[in-house]
């Protein structure tokens, strides 16, 4: 009898293979986390394809539409003439002349002061095409300043070649399909009409308007002469202007909620009813790196704008690629809180079924970019949440038998997602959050886990 006894002693304490110890458990579960990363990848080609398809689709309803805007003027252009002599010698008489060809050039002075008043009104429900829209606007800008007598003096250039009667006023600007109705622009006392000219300017997908010749000698009998014109856009995205004027001066009023303001000058902003208008620019001729004539060509300017973005500041595809990065730190957490409530409660837990709580947990980004692409982001996330943490809580209830785990899996899961959301809605305290964040879970896997001993295949509690 007292050899039976020993026997079974022996045999109960006879350590067990192997793939049985926790070791092996946790490397198994390891190495499951690494190859549910492989459809987590293809669930993020899939936000980038849906992404992508989206872009493709706005720029066809912004060609169609109107795309951005960008503009500079109004500039007089002034020809004048210039001689290039040719020496010329005769072979018999050794007789040397000089043969002068004359050429056109062109002068292009920029106005003394130039206001302008810009009203955007941004489509509220947007152009929509099928799931994707896009956000486009209406804008009237008003131009007005006034102009000083061009001076050729620093060019040495005589009066008598100067070409005062066929002088023009130039504006450039993108998007001219987009602009409706005519243009003109009062100079003075006099009421010229902007037309469209063959030749394509030197800046990218940039067009000239050009007014017909005037003689500039009537309009110039004051020391100054002033200008007024309107134009209107169709566009989305942006509006960008060269500040041209030796005094910019600069007012936007849009509808927008959430404006970007870009380029080489940022405006003085005032807020009403919550929204980032009205914006004011005053910009001298000492701000920006460019002159107020030229003599010859007309350099691109674009590069020195004041710039205002109409655009989603982050739309669903953004937050969703967002939540997908952190897709291993979910499913390495939750396997891990399944590995220790496996180690604590001896209940035994297949990697099969380890298998389908990742697949589960996988599931819950597809749900998110499908159902955000036809309602908001934070609606997606929550029915997307809910779905995940019920179904991973039933399925837990199966395996374990018992209510209080599943009860306290549901819970960390959920706050695990509220978590992710509430660092995928900060923009500059998300690294702050996202580190004290991990810094509490780190500490509460230490305490639960201080009492296991890894070296047998189940947990010990320590003695008190």
């Amino acid at each position: 009898m007292m050899e039976q006894n020993l026997n079974t002693t022996e045999n109960t304490q006879k350590p067990q293979g192997f793939f049985q110890s926790n070791t092996a458990k946790i490397i198994m579960v390891g190495l499951l986390t690494l190859i549910l990363l492989i459809p987590l990848q293809f669930v993020k080609s899939l936000i980038f394809e849906r992404s992508q398809r989206q872009k493709e689709v706005v720029e066809e309803i912004n060609q169609k539409w109107g795309g951005s805007v960008s503009f500079y003027g109004p500039i007089l252009k002034v020809p004048y003439t210039i001689y290039d002599e040719t020496r010329v010698e005769n072979e018999k008489t050794k007789q040397v002349t000089y043969e002068r060809t004359p050429y056109t050039e062109y002068a292009y002075f920029f106005p003394d002061e130039l206001k302008s008043n810009i009203d955007v009104d941004v489509d509220s429900d947007s152009k929509k095409r099928s799931i994707y829209k896009s956000v486009v606007y209406t804008s009237k800008l008003n131009f007005k300043g006034n102009y000083s007598l061009p001076d050729f003096s620093s060019k040495k250039i005589d009066a008598q070649n100067i070409n005062w009667d066929q002088a023009t006023i130039l504006i450039r600007t993108t998007n001219i399909k987009g602009i409706q109705g005519g243009v003109h622009i009062k100079v003075g006392d006099k009421t010229l009409t902007f037309e469209p000219t063959a030749q394509l300017s030197t800046a990218s997908n940039t067009s000239d308007l050009e007014t017909s010749p005037m003689d500039i000698r009537e309009l110039f009998k004051d020391e100054k002469t002033v200008f007024n014109f309107d134009i209107e856009y169709h566009g989305s995205e942006n509006i960008s202007i060269v500040p041209i004027g030796k005094q910019t001066e600069a007012t936007m009023n849009s509808n927008w909620h959430s404006p970007s303001f870009k380029g080489n000058f940022l405006p003085k902003t005032g807020t009403v009813e919550g929204q980032s208008f009205p914006a004011h620019w005053s910009i001298s001729y000492l701000n920006r790196p460019f002159t107020q004539q030229y003599f010859g060509t007309l350099p691109n300017l674009s590069d020195y704008t004041f710039e205002t973005g109409f655009i989603i500041p982050v739309d669903e595809y953004q937050q969703s690629e967002r939540a997908a990065k952190y897709g291993f730190l979910v499913i390495g957490l939750t396997f891990l809180v399944f590995f220790l409530i496996q180690t604590i409660s001896k209940v035994s837990i297949h990697i099969f079924q380890y298998g389908m709580i990742g697949l589960a947990l996988i599931m819950f980004y597809t749900l998110l970019i499908s159902i955000t692409e036809h309602s908001s982001f934070m609606l997606g996330y929550v029915i997307a949440a809910v779905a995940v943490v019920v179904m991973i809580g039933l399925y837990s209830l199966s395996i374990l038998k018992n209510a209080k785990f599943p009860l306290f899996i549901a819970i960390s899961l959920s706050a695990l997602y509220s978590f992710i959301y509430v660092i995928i809605q900060l923009e500059d305290y998300a690294l702050l959050v996202g580190s004290i964040g991990l810094f509490l879970i780190l500490g509460a896997i230490m305490y639960f886990s201080r009492k296991i001993d890894w070296n047998n295949s189940t947990a010990q509690t320590a003695n008190a």
